[in-house]
């Protein structure tokens, strides 16, 4: 046990910037849920005194339930329950997480399914369902945290492009057996929370009301940073810029993450998101010919790069506005307009990059900060996702101790922005005003990246 705690940094709560009390909070969802115009949401990031206390039963080995969609080969699941029934890599050494796995709720059994073989491998039981899981079979809650992994599997595609996976129909059955129980335990739900904006909000909203600890994202915060680097607390920022790869309402979400991890340090901390406006291809270039701290951001983001594509038979190139677009014709950028005038701006770049690399321009000199988030993705399929280790650590962190390493509400604005930028995708272009997402909140005073 001391060498899991002394894997962590001080996780210290800092006050936000107002408080509110459960009753102004429950009241407000309530209108938030009558009017679906949003919600101010300001938290003070303490523990709800319902919620474990951790320390206290510090030596006492914990039970976890994971709740997953399908269990395969590099799926998110496959990462999450090896980890805790096998242990991983952790600065050295091999790390086993003081908790066990005392049951599973698989949604769907694909061909090449792991989950049968793990079950019978460590004698974990997979149950018929959520509520069996969590209750181990008995008439209540009987585990010390739960994971809900819903990331891959065949689920229905909406008219947006959005994959309808079943976030958060696990997360209210889960909710559904606190309740009954008369007692809630830490969560941890991977990725954004829902396809929807006021599920997302209700889910929060849960997690307030039962008073347990809710953690939620995704390895891009937690993983290796080149140069091993950290925003500093209040710094005085002017804009945040993340160049990465992959898919819209997939990929999109890590990019996000990226720059809100580094931009919620601001001074002042996140005050919210105003606006959303998302591009493809070349109204991309013309909305960031307007953008001179944009461009700058960009080029410093592609230097940190480990994987910029140059042209055949080149080892390198400098890059350039005039090489990026005919690399990356089908470019997706999302332009982000926060409430106290700071901007984020996050670009798919998918024929010219494929790693994570964020910069963000300060106010007084103009000095910029950069760094990759290092996501060195298996290149076998007997090789496994090292970066995953630090997201199980810090879960890990938050079932032991009872609190959350970093704030939800990260996780909130960064679900609503994807939301939002994959509306306007679908609406044509076009710019979506955010008033919903007021979301205030300051930052934990330390990072938790994978200091190597």
């Amino acid at each position: 046990m001391h060498e899991f705690e002394n894997n962590y940094p001080d996780h210290t709560h800092r006050p936000a910037k107002a408080l509110w009390t459960r009753r102004r909070f429950v009241s407000a969802m309530a209108t938030t849920a009558a009017s679906a115009t949003g919600l101010a949401l300001l938290t003070s990031g303490c523990s709800s005194p319902r919620a474990p206390s951790g320390r206290a039963n510090a030596e006492r080995r914990r039970r976890v339930a994971i709740i997953a969609t399908e269990v395969r080969i590099h799926s998110h699941a496959q990462h999450f329950i090896d980890r805790f029934l096998e242990g991983y890599g952790w600065h050295g050494a091999w790390h086993h997480p003081p908790m066990d796995v005392a049951a599973l709720y698989v949604d769907q059994f694909p061909a090449n399914d792991l989950a049968r073989e793990r079950s019978r491998r460590f004698g974990v039981p997979i149950y018929p369902t959520i509520a069996e899981a969590l209750t181990l079979g008995g008439p209540k809650l009987a585990v010390d945290g739960v994971l809900i992994i819903g990331e891959h599997g065949k689920y229905p595609r909406n008219e947006k492009g959005q994959t309808l996976y079943p976030r958060y129909k696990f997360f209210k059955e889960v909710v559904k057996v606190f309740e009954a129980s008369g007692r809630a335990v830490p969560v941890f739900q991977d990725k954004h929370l829902s396809t929807k904006w006021q599920e997302c909000l209700e889910q929060v909203a849960d997690s307030r009301r039962l008073g347990f600890p809710f953690l939620a994202g995704s390895s891009l915060p937690v993983t290796w940073r080149i140069p091993s680097i950290d925003m500093p607390l209040n710094t005085s920022l002017k804009e945040s810029l993340c160049v990465c790869y992959g898919g819209v309402d997939s990929y999109d979400f890590h990019g996000l993450e990226t720059a809100q991890c580094m931009s919620e340090r601001r001074a002042g901390g996140e005050t919210g998101v105003k606006s959303v406006h998302a591009l493809r291809g070349d109204r991309i270039w013309t909305l960031l010919a307007e953008r001179g701290v944009a461009q700058r951001l960009l080029f410093a983001a592609l230097a940190r790069s480990h994987t910029v594509r140059a042209p055949d038979g080149y080892p390198c190139v400098v890059p350039t506005l005039a090489w990026i677009k005919q690399c990356c014709p089908d470019a997706v950028a999302y332009f982000i307009e926060h409430n106290d005038g700071f901007r984020t701006s996050m670009f798919l770049l998918n024929r010219l990059v494929q790693d994570f690399s964020y910069a963000g321009m300060t106010n007084e000199s103009g000095k910029i900060i950069s760094c990759q988030m290092h996501l060195p993705m298996p290149m076998h399929i007997s090789t496994t996702a090292d970066f995953f280790n630090s997201l199980v650590n810090n879960v890990e962190w938050m079932i032991v101790n009872g609190r959350t390493p970093y704030r939800v509400e990260r996780t909130l604005l960064t679900s609503g922005m994807t939301l939002s930028a994959v509306e306007s995708l679908y609406r044509g272009g076009v710019k979506i005003d955010t008033p919903e997402m007021r979301i205030a909140y300051e930052p934990m005073a330390k990072s938790t990246f994978w200091r190597a």
